[in-house]
């Protein structure tokens, strides 16, 4: 007899849960937990059914087995990170008609199904059957207790038993929702029989090939024996083996200058390897860790270059610009000539993606004589990744840290730690938090990997960390670190590193001389202008050397040298222009107001559009908007409420029309409280009807009373309006300060407008 429900619906991955069979589920997916709360509230009961691809995060209806289990929910336990352990057992089968998409997790339309009890003799004869065989399985595999089969026996329902049998089998998940996909009992019982027949066949193969191993090592312990024989009978007769690695590893620390906690350590580990046959599985480990100790320069430091002069003109030879940056590395020569025993510094650079953070540690470690050593943290979920391996696991090593300082053999290098705001934290330990031994001054001279397991001191490095996003650094973690802002290239200082950097490197790595190309006047700007749009310079040096490979292809096919690009040929080069039009309006508008937006790859304006509709009051974003900006729309909208007499609205104009605020580019999220006075000039522009200047880009936050504050990232915003043809900037007053840090080329183009209210920016946006 069926019947069709509506259950919560709780997909499973990697496993397959039968009738009758009770157990713990870990659910960690929001929609699967609001699954386990809505049947908690009903009757306690779930629709159970596997995904076919265990892989995916989230699934479709069609990456589902249609065939589940209705189970009832027991117990419910919070755990530690978010998960939920959940008690179930199985009652039926259940088969998924319908799919339905809830707001917080989804249900189905099932039709239940319950066993047909056959008393027939054929019946009779396939559940004896299927028992025995289960009987032999277990006598065999030992994997499961004999008192398994006392359960097993006592029951008579075939359907019952097929069910409790398939649940005690470790077989694949396609092989277990096929048998559980056999609603008819004797089709299940069949099927059950030929998987129990096969699992039988795998067991006999394994019982044979255990015999052939064990013949094998009974072998190999015999010809150990008679080796050692053998060895015995050498040394009794005078014969002397060469020196032996023992011995060459105790010379190696006598020769060398370590710490006496070291020399200890070494000595007890060799007399340990010593006494060991070298078959053992441990002699391998003891080797390693021994080769680690006497390989790490505990000592061994790198003379610092002193010459304050010449380390200026490596830096500036090495990099246009970021005078803040080499300021701040000459301070720490200057002051390391005159107190040598001081910490080195822990320099962070934070800024957008090809600006030169992570070639500007090369330079650092050229300009001060060190040894260099990176470490790319990106995507590092492990925090052994950092503090290493304990010696207790099979291929333990040590972290990346002491593996780089003993890859450069010295204690005092410069070091890179690249990407550290891509780090991740999982079941494994957070990486961020194991990081903040290593660069706190207080503590790094004492600092302990798990795999050497003695103090290391890291005080003498030079530790550079770069990143894109500082807000994505943890707090204890920045509080470390001397943090220096790596802002956008101006198309000035792109132009200068075009000309003295990349087109000489690509030129070399295309097979080019400088006789063979020659780039005419005002090339270099308009690839700049029409090629790439970046805050960096890695586009900008793709483009140079598409433009060398179509040069060296001319070459190879006979064209005379030298190769010319021009303004008017470099379209043979690299093809129609990529960027031509700007995201800004072409003319004054109502309802659209350019603002600027700060990202992790630099600065963008973020046009913003207003549309007034007849409606209920509602206001609508669309856009990708955050939470922060979508409170920074309601409290434009209240300044508005709030001056609707001086704005000549109606009164109720809030009560019967609807406004769209509407941010394109729909598909990239955006957030921030920046855009409030942006968005806020958009609505007035939309219900008064009044147009917005076309060449004034904005960017602060809005209070409920009208007054405009402070944000971030004004010189990234500025430049990237510049790049758009903005001529005017209204930010907010507090933000007047940050103005000189704006390249003088692109101040002296633009005017500045600091504003305290929106009285303000209305007086200058609209027309």
């Amino acid at each position: 007899m069926a019947e069709t429900r509506t259950l919560p619906l709780l997909p499973l991955r990697g496993m397959v849960v039968f009738p009758y069979m009770m157990i713990h589920l870990d659910v960690a997916r929001d929609r699967s937990m609001a699954a386990i709360e809505e049947a908690m509230v009903e009757n306690r009961e779930v629709m159970l059914t596997t995904q076919m691809d265990a892989e995916k995060e989230e699934f479709t209806p069609q990456d589902l087995y249609k065939v589940g289990t209705v189970a009832e929910v027991r117990q419910v336990i919070k755990l530690p990170g978010d998960l939920v352990r959940v008690l179930v057992e199985g009652k039926h089968r259940a088969f998924i008609h319908e799919y339905h998409e809830q707001e917080n997790f989804d249900t189905v339309d099932v039709e239940e199904f319950h066993d047909h009890i056959d008393t027939s003799l054929n019946m009779e004869a396939l559940n004896r059957a299927v028992v025995h065989q289960f009987e032999e399985w277990v006598r065999m595999s030992k994997k499961i207790p004999p008192e398994t089969l006392v359960s097993v026996a006592i029951i008579d329902d075939a359907g019952r038993l097929a069910d409790l049998i398939a649940s005690h089998l470790n077989l694949k998940v396609e092989t277990r929702q096929e048998l559980l996909a056999a609603i008819d009992v004797k089709e299940r019982l069949e099927k059950l029989y030929a998987v129990l027949s096969r699992e039988m066949e795998i067991l006999q193969m394994e019982t044979k090939i255990g015999k052939q191993v064990r013949k094998q090592m009974d072998k190999i312990q015999k010809d150990y024996y008679l080796r050692e024989q053998i060895k015995a009978i050498r040394q009794e007769l005078g014969y002397k083996d060469g020196k032996g690695e023992v011995e060459e590893l105790l010379q190696k620390l006598h020769e060398g200058n370590y710490p006496e906690e070291v020399r200890k350590t070494v000595e007890k580990e060799l007399s340990r390897l010593e006494t060991m046959n070298n078959m053992h599985a441990e002699t391998g480990v003891i080797r390693n860790y021994v080769d680690c100790l006497l390989e790490l320069p505990w000592n061994d430091e790198s003379v610092d270059n002193v010459d304050i002069a010449a380390a200026k003109k490596i830096l500036d030879d090495d990099h246009y610009g970021l005078v803040k940056v080499k300021d701040r590395i000459l301070d720490y020569l200057a002051v390391h000539k005159l107190a040598k025993d001081r910490s080195a510094p822990i320099l962070c650079l934070v800024g957008p993606p090809g600006v030169g953070k992570t070639s500007l540690a090369a330079s650092v470690a050229r300009a001060t004589g060190r040894e260099f050593v990176r470490a790319s943290l990106g995507g590092i979920r492990d925090e052994a990744e950092i503090r290493g391996h304990r010696r207790t696991y099979v291929g333990a090593m040590p972290g990346r840290i002491i593996d780089g300082i003993r890859k450069v053999g010295k204690k005092n290098p410069v070091f890179l730690l690249d990407e550290v705001d891509k780090l991740a934290g999982d079941y494994r330990g957070d990486p961020a938090a194991a990081l903040l031994e290593v660069l706190d001054p207080a503590q790094n001279s004492t600092f302990s990997d798990h795999f050497v397991d003695i103090p290391f001191d890291l005080s003498k490095v030079f530790w550079i960390v770069t990143a894109n996003n500082l807000g994505n650094i943890p707090r204890p973690l920045r509080d470390r670190m001397e943090i220096i802002q790596l802002s956008s290239y101006t198309e000035v200082e792109k132009l200068e590193i075009a000309k003295r950097y990349l087109l000489a490197r690509q030129r070399t790595q295309n097979g080019l001389k400088a006789k063979d190309i020659t780039i005419g006047a005002g090339v270099f700007n308009k690839i700049i202008a029409d090629y790439t749009r970046e805050s960096g310079v890695r586009e900008l040096e793709r483009v140079i050397g598409k433009v060398c490979r179509k040069a060296a292809r001319k070459i190879v096919e006979g064209e005379e040298t030298p190769i010319k690009v021009t303004r008017k040929n470099l379209i043979d080069f690299l093809g129609k222009t990529k960027y031509h039009d700007t995201k800004a309006a072409k003319k004054p508008q109502v309802g659209v107001v350019t603002g600027m937006a700060w990202t992790e790859v630099g600065g963008t304006i973020l046009p913003t559009e207003v549309t007034v509709l007849k409606g209920k009051g509602k206001l609508i974003l669309t856009g990708q908007v955050g939470d922060v900006m979508q409170e920074s729309a309601k409290a434009g909208l209240t300044y508005i409420r709030s001056r609707s007499d001086k704005l000549k609205l109606a009164a109720d104009f809030y009560e019967n029309d609807d406004i769209h605020i509407h941010l394109p580019e729909g598909a990239i999220p955006k957030d921030g409280p920046s855009a409030g006075i942006t968005m806020a000039t958009a609505m007035i522009s939309a219900l008064t009807g009044r147009k917005v200047r076309n060449d004034v880009a904005m960017t602060g936050e809005i209070t409920l009373r009208g007054h405009v504050l402070a944000i971030g990232g004004l010189k990234e915003k500025v430049l990237a309006a510049y790049r758009e043809g903005m001529k005017t900037i209204i930010l907010p007053k507090d933000n007047e300060k940050d103005i000189e840090d704006i390249p003088e080329v692109v101040r002296e183009k633009l005017e500045f407008v600091p504003v305290e209210s929106m009285d303000e920016v209305l007086k200058t946006a609209l027309l």
